[in-house]
């Protein structure tokens, strides 16, 4: 039986290799009454694994803190390289609201679980998005900037005292993002190319923070002018994947309605031609909820949403977006709804 109350929870560890530690991080989520595992993916070049799982909201919580216990004890921040930007072993705990539960529910539920982190972990802990104490900690990236690497500096800063957990520096564990947000979609863009600095210029041009330029005035003053970026609702960035011989436009879309899949794979596309560069495919972190695969499907096949049996036409959607282009994409196990059964 499905429950009426459903929270769902995307924790993203810092590592991505050691099959064994995340398999221990793993077991302890599966361990909760209540709650069911719905997709593990890890990623080499990134160093970093994404957690889904989902069920009764207490239990879903009580998961989330048993894995970051876990996470606390198998890996050492001390020893961790990747290209994704991080700050901590658990180094993003967002949960979501998706069926009978309300966005202050969550809130709630993320605050107390950073507040227990900090106290019997003795972790640091920024709450973000709608659980942030502070318009300058809603944004993610504010809270991790400087990474690992900074927090000492950024611990030091009376500004970034952090929300739950001690002032003084866990060099192992580092700190953790704990938040509230909607349903958010990890979605990179595969380029057929090394070049890296495409991938950069691509991603700088269609995120919505867009870019800072400078320029010279006739009477020689340096002036700055902020260009924002084409796409409301998404961050980007552009990295080489060694393991995939290729580098990639990586994207989060933190707004589904502004920013659909379709659209900033459509967009990466023609900024590609542009320089010359094929898309090859693309890349999806995670489950993504089925309304963006139908807004693909509506996008691609206009008219036929309705005709035709769903699973045979998101098959077709995930072939227009290449979307096995790396691993084979299972419908059943990456579609939110599919996976938990209703």
């Amino acid at each position: 039986m499905i429950p009426d109350r459903i929270l769902e929870c995307v924790p993203n560890f810092s590592e991505g290799r050691d099959l064994d530690k995340i398999n221990a991080i793993a077991a302890e989520i599966e361990g909760v009454e209540g709650v069911k595992l719905l997709h593990v993916d890890p990623g080499y070049d990134a160093n970093r694994t994404v957690m889904t799982f989902a069920g009764v909201p207490e239990a879903v919580v009580d998961a989330a803190f048993r894995a970051v216990k876990k996470a606390s004890e198998v890996i050492d921040m001390r020893l961790h390289k990747g290209v994704h930007p991080r700050f901590g072993a658990t180094d993003v705990l967002p949960l979501v609201p998706v069926r009978g539960v309300l966005m202050d529910e969550t809130v709630s539920f993320a605050r107390n679980l950073g507040q227990r982190i900090g106290e019997e972990l003795g972790i640091h802990v920024f709450c973000y998005e709608f659980a942030a104490f502070e318009e300058k900690r809603r944004n993610l990236a504010n809270c991790r900037a400087g990474e690992y690497e900074g927090l000492p500096e950024k611990l030091s800063d009376p500004q970034w005292k952090p929300d739950y957990g001690p002032m003084t520096f866990n060099t192992q564990s580092g700190a953790v993002a704990v938040g509230a947000r909607n349903f958010l979609v990890a979605y990179n863009i595969n380029l057929d190319t090394n070049d890296v600095k495409i991938a950069q210029k691509i991603a700088v041009e269609i995120r919505e923070s867009g870019r800072w330029v400078t320029s010279q005035n006739i009477s020689g003053e340096i002036q700055k002018k902020h260009l924002p970026g084409l796409l409301k609702g998404v961050k980007a960035i552009g990295w080489y994947m060694p393991n995939y011989r290729r580098v990639q436009v990586s994207t989060n879309i933190i707004d589904i309605d502004k920013a659909p899949v379709h659209l900033v794979y459509e967009e990466v596309k023609k900024r590609a031609s542009f320089y010359g560069i094929p898309v090859t495919g693309s890349e999806l972190i995670g489950l993504v909820p089925l309304s963006v695969m139908v807004n693909a499907a509506e996008f691609y096949f206009p008219g036929e949403a309705g005709k035709k049996e769903i699973t045979k036409l998101l098959e077709r959607v995930s072939d227009e977006l290449g979307l096995s282009d790396l691993f084979p994409f299972q419908l059943q196990e990456r579609v939110l709804e599919f996976a938990i059964g209703y």
